[in-house]
C-alpha cells in the first residue's frame, strides 16, 4: 500500500497557518507528499522549502484572485496539488494548511487504509473534527462547527475537491466512505487577534468583494474571540508538532460563560443532540457505507 500527502498553501506565515506542522503530523505515515505552493507574499516557498524530508514535492502555482465565487479557487488549487499525485499510489491524505493528525491516531488510519484498500465501494475515508477556538485550550461544540468530513480519498482523478475545498466529490456525487476513529485538529481559529482579523479580512475576499468585506467583517485592529456561541475546554494532549507553537502564544484568552451566545433554537437542538446522539438537520457532504 502506497500513500500520498497533498496540500495546498499560500501567505502561510503572513496569516499564522501552522502548515509545517500539518504536514509534519502525517509524513510518517505518508510514503510523498505533494503540496501546491501559491504566489505569496511572504516567504511561504522558502518556509515549506525548509521541511527536511525528501518526501516533500513542492509545486508552485499561480492563484486566480479574480474568482470570488464561493471559494473556488480554494478546490482548484486542492485539485492541482491531487492531479500532481502520480498513479502508484492507492490512498491520498488530505490536510489544508491548519489541520494537523495527532500522531496517536497513526496506527488506527494505517489500519482503516489497509483494511478497505481493495475495496471499490469505498472510495474515501470520513474523519472526526476539533474546532479549535481562540487558544489551543478551547473547542466549538456547537453546531455551527461541521463533525466530520473527508480526508482520504482513493488516487481516482475523477474524484475532486468540492465548493469551497472543504470536502470532495465523484462525477458530482457523494463519495461512499468508511469512518475511522480518528480527528482532526483545526486550528484555522487560533490565532493572534490581529493575524485573525487580517486573515478574515483577506479570507472573505475569495467569496465578497471589498465592499461586503468592509461593511460585514469592519475595519477593527484585532479579533473579538469573546462573541462565541458555545465552547468547551479541551482536556487532553495536543499534537507533539505542534509543542513548539503552544508554548510560544502571546495573546490570552479567557472564555466568559454569561457572554456565550445561544438561540433557542440552537439550545433545543443542542440538547436533543446530546441526550440521542443525533443532530438533527446536519449538513453531511458524503455517504456512509
Amino acid at each position: 500500500m502506497k500513500v500520498c500527502g497533498f496540500s495546498f498553501i499560500r501567505n502561510a506565515q503572513k496569516f499564522g497557518y501552522p502548515v509545517k506542522e500539518s504536514i509534519q503530523s502525517i509524513l510518517p505515515i505518508c510514503d510523498h507528499f505533494v503540496i501546491a505552493v501559491g504566489n505569496s507574499e511572504d516567504a511561504t516557498l522558502e518556509y515549506i522549502r525548509s521541511i527536511e524530508s525528501d518526501k516533500l514535492e513542492i509545486i508552485q502555482t499561480v492563484w486566480d484572485d479574480s474568482l470570488r465565487e464561493g471559494g473556488k479557487v480554494l478546490s482548484i488549487e486542492t485539485n492541482k496539488a491531487f492531479d500532481a499525485i502520480r498513479e502508484n499510489f492507492d490512498w491520498c491524505f488530505y490536510l489544508q494548511g491548519d489541520e494537523v493528525v495527532h500522531e496517536k491516531y497513526h496506527p488506527e488510519i494505517v489500519n482503516a487504509m489497509k483494511l478497505w484498500k481493495d475495496d471499490p465501494r469505498v472510495e474515501g475515508i470520513l474523519f472526526k473534527y476539533l474546532h479549535f477556538w481562540g487558544t489551543y485550550d478551547y473547542i466549538g461544540d456547537s453546531r455551527r462547527w461541521y463533525r466530520n468530513e473527508i480526508r482520504i480519498v482513493r488516487n481516482d482523478k475523477s474524484i475532486r475537491s468540492y465548493r469551497d475545498a472543504q470536502g470532495f466529490r465523484k462525477n458530482g456525487l457523494k463519495l461512499q466512505v468508511k469512518p475511522v476513529n480518528a480527528f482532526i485538529y483545526h486550528y484555522g481559529w487560533v490565532k493572534n487577534p490581529a493575524v485573525m482579523m487580517e486573515k478574515l479580512k483577506n479570507f472573505n475576499k475569495l467569496w465578497h468583494d471589498n465592499e461586503w468585506v468592509n461593511k460585514n467583517i469592519g475595519v477593527a485592529d484585532t479579533f473579538d474571540y469573546t462573541e462565541v456561541d458555545s465552547l468547551r475546554p479541551f482536556k487532553d494532549s495536543q499534537p507533539a508538532v505542534m509543542q513548539s507553537l503552544i508554548d510560544t502564544q502571546n495573546w490570552h484568552f479567557y472564555l466568559d460563560k454569561k457572554k456565550q451566545k445561544h438561540s433557542i433554537k440552537d439550545s433545543v437542538l443542542k440538547m436533543i443532540e446530546m441526550l440521542t446522539g443525533v443532530r438533527l438537520f446536519e449538513y453531511k457532504n458524503y455517504k456512509i457505507i
